[in-house]
């Protein structure tokens, strides 16, 4: 992986094509997004103010991202004052450079680690490990996808592409690999799955000495990081080991802790359809007995300061990672997430991977046409993002790039065609002496997957403006 770019990954048509057609996958797919959906809709239809919280969540990130510059400014302050070190990382190089060198200064061979997309962003498991250092997962999904040398698939439920009887085949081959084994009569209740996680985790959370996070929010009034998750592996990372690093993306800041109650109302309810998380961790800089004695926090650009100079992409940056509009989504259901060929799969990687990684290579130049622009994300998300907008906003910054000459020429004979009238009324006069000679469907060629599922449209008989001549001499 390469800036978060999945190396010899093919463009999603082609990555779709081939997920579409593994039976196994849209089963697992179909079970999970069922489920996820009822539980949500469920949750959600609880509070009578979901609309004014929706409001709230969107109006306070728009006023964290109108000032982030000073928001960022002050979390350095108060992190410093808390006894904290911050570090600033303008790319995935440099991060990953940052915590490599920690981890060395603090003389660790190995790293646990709390599922964090910002790090999965920036390659730092593979970073590290060319540096001698491993890292491991202990959220229980990225356990899952770490040891079947696999990738995530969905935000919230990274291994939802796999049931039970893959993951109790996965313990038994990998666990004894990478340290205890599972127990050799393991069964596929989700119960002794988690058991035998628990069993192998257990020993690299007493040893290790540096531990990795992200953070879902950092709060700009008092420099407080904050980790909401469901099994209680976060607080192990964040509580054992002698060192903490937080690599957090600059744009999950909020601008005061009283904010933070609108988000820890959405988040459950839109990621796991549960009134609120059972773990949610807040920390400031270090307390002397308590916890880490030494506190890092990496603030990650990658990509977004050039998102939010976009007037129209930046609404992307609003994003809080619940995974709502992928499980609404009609083409992710199907596709599943590693079609995408990005850590943020679905309709928010859609448009948010092609801004962080640009959008001049063909993996991120098709990503926002993965889409039917239905409309049902928009409605899903929690921070009001409106992904059709951006969608088709990208699409038109994509067919710019070289390569979509046939596209740039169609449209510009359309452009002369409308503004000479005389020409086009001869054009629709053709048109329709012509009309038994025409096809129903068109082969664009290269094009012809598209083009050929669907009929032209009729010609009439004659043209509207003839119409009018004959009705109104």
């Amino acid at each position: 992986m390469s800036g978060g770019t999945y190396l010899g990954m093919p463009s999603f048509p082609v990555a779709a094509k081939t997920a579409t057609h593994d039976g196994r996958l849209r089963g697992n797919m179909h079970r999970a997004m069922n489920t996820i959906r009822t539980r949500r809709a469920r949750a959600v239809s609880e509070l009578d103010d979901w609309a004014q919280l929706r409001q709230a969540g969107k109006e306070i990130k728009d006023r964290a991202l109108r000032h982030l510059d000073e928001y960022l400014l002050q979390i350095e302050e108060r992190v410093t004052e808390a006894g904290g070190h911050v570090h600033w990382a303008a790319d995935a190089a440099a991060a990953n450079r940052i915590v490599a060198g920690l981890a060395k200064a603090a003389g660790a061979a190995e790293v646990v680690k709390i599922k964090s997309m910002a790090t999965q962003e920036i390659g730092l498991n593979e970073a590290l490990a060319a540096e001698g250092i491993d890292a491991w997962e202990t959220d229980l999904a990225e356990l899952i996808v770490q040891l079947g040398h696999d990738r995530p698939s969905h935000i919230v439920v990274p291994a939802i592409h796999r049931n039970r009887s893959e993951i109790r085949e996965i313990f038994r081959a990998e666990m004894g690999r990478n340290g205890r084994p599972a127990p050799d009569d393991l069964t596929d209740r989700p119960a002794d799955l988690a058991e035998a996680a628990r069993l192998h985790l257990r020993e690299k959370f007493l040893r290790a000495k540096v531990a990795v996070s992200g953070a879902n929010f950092l709060i700009a009034e008092t420099g407080t990081a904050v980790i909401v998750e469901s099994e209680g592996n976060g607080r192990m990372c964040l509580t054992l080991p002698e060192t903490l690093i937080s690599v957090v993306g600059i744009e999950k800041v909020l601008p005061t802790q009283r904010d933070l109650e609108v988000f820890l109302q959405l988040l459950p309810r839109s990621s796991t359809a549960e009134r609120m998380n059972p773990y949610t961790s807040m920390w400031t800089g270090v307390t002397a007995g308590d916890g880490p004695s030494d506190f890092h926090l990496v603030l990650l650009d990658n990509g977004r300061t050039e998102t939010l100079a976009d007037e129209v992409g930046r609404q992307a940056l609003r994003c809080i990672r619940c995974a709502a509009c992928l499980n609404v989504c009609p083409v992710y259901e199907r596709a599943g997430g590693h079609a995408y060929g990005s850590v943020y799969p679905g309709p928010i990687g859609a448009i948010l991977s092609p801004q962080l990684r640009g959008i001049d290579n063909p993996v991120d130049a098709s990503l926002p046409f993965a889409s039917s622009l239905c409309g049902a994300c928009y409605e899903a998300c929690p921070v009001a993002i409106d992904i059709p907008e951006v969608l088709v906003h990208l699409r038109e910054r994509a067919v710019e790039q070289p390569g979509h000459g046939a596209e740039r020429a169609v449209m510009n004979a359309a452009t002369w065609l409308l503004d000479h009238p005389a020409a086009l009324a001869a054009a629709e006069r053709a048109a329709s002496a012509t009309r038994k000679l025409h096809p129903r469907t068109l082969n664009l060629g290269p094009a012809a997957a598209w083009s050929d599922t669907r009929d032209l449209p009729e010609v009439p008989s004659e043209s509207f403006r003839a119409w009018w001549r004959k009705q109104h001499r």
